[in-house]
């Protein structure tokens, strides 16, 4: 006997496949049609199938921008973890109605604009901000730091925008180990950092790595980030993506290297869903 359909469900499907029918497929499927095309002298395009857009990829100044990409995003990712670890560790400690506050204050700034949050770093990091006047006044510096317009200032910038999306997977593993582990650890006579890389840390990994991969794909493609606090001096693989479609107006370059980023986005997914399986069987999940 065949299932019934059931109205109620279709009819709350229907509106979800529409949406992802034609603002998430189609726009996929255009954008990897076009990658195949070549650009003219117009800013527009010609039908013709050809490779030529994906080899130039391959270009040293294109695979430079790679690998800034690829070196922002895992120091990103890193500085994250490092602050993300002894957050969740402190936090764990606290009283509910603490580590409830705490967390709601970690989710405050996605009430702003993260755009509008990005422009009030310029005040703290140019060469006359809060940073370097403070810096100067205590005698710490004799000049100014180039705290901006390089890649540290977009690694700040990214830093604060994903570190929400490290502290909450990473909090949420943190808080479910089982107590009795630290208990025993400790009547082992493990000290503190023992005990996180005995306890803490093997039973949190499907955390930590889930943080990580939400950190790590968008500090590839932030370009907003890396045009204010970069200046156009520090570019990701985003900046070049937005510049190919907006200034050199070569679509099916701008197509081509975006279909290589969801490439690899979508090989990191797949990593983790095949790492992911033996994290968690580690972490006891």
């Amino acid at each position: 006997m065949k299932p019934r359909l059931d109205p109620f469900k279709l009819l709350t499907t229907i509106p979800v496949i529409i949406y992802s029918f034609f603002l998430i497929l189609l726009p996929l499927v255009y954008i990897f049609f076009i990658s195949f095309f070549k650009s003219d002298n117009y800013g527009g395009f010609e039908i013709s199938f050809s490779l030529k857009n994906y080899l130039e990829i391959f270009n040293p100044a294109y695979l430079k921008i790679f690998a800034v990409s690829i070196f922002i995003g895992l120091t990103t990712t890193l500085i994250c973890l490092l602050i993300a670890y002894p957050f969740s560790i402190f936090l764990r400690d606290k009283s509910q109605k603490t580590q409830n506050l705490i967390i709601k204050l970690v989710m405050v700034p996605f009430l702003t604009n993260s755009l509008i949050r990005t422009y009030g770093w310029i005040t703290l990091l140019r060469k006359n901000g809060v940073v370097n006047s403070s810096l100067l006044s205590l005698g710490i510096i004799d000049s100014p730091l180039n705290l901006m317009y390089n890649n540290f200032g977009v690694i700040v910038g990214m830093v604060y925008t994903l570190l929400p999306f490290m502290i909450l997977p990473v909090y949420s593993a943190v808080s479910k180990v089982d107590q009795n582990y630290l208990d025993a650890a400790e009547d082992l006579g493990a000290g503190k950092l023992r005990r996180f890389f005995r306890v803490y840390l093997p039973l949190t990994l499907p955390g930590a790595f889930n943080g990580s991969l939400m950190v790590f794909i968008p500090a590839i493609g932030f370009f907003f980030i890396s045009d204010i606090l970069g200046g156009g001096k520090a570019m990701i693989i985003g900046n070049l993506i937005k510049n190919q479609f907006l200034t050199a107006r070569n679509w099916p370059l701008g197509a081509a290297l975006s279909i290589v980023l969801l490439v690899m986005t979508f090989g990191l997914v797949k990593l983790y869903e095949k790492i992911g399986g033996n994290l968690d069987e580690l972490g006891g999940g």
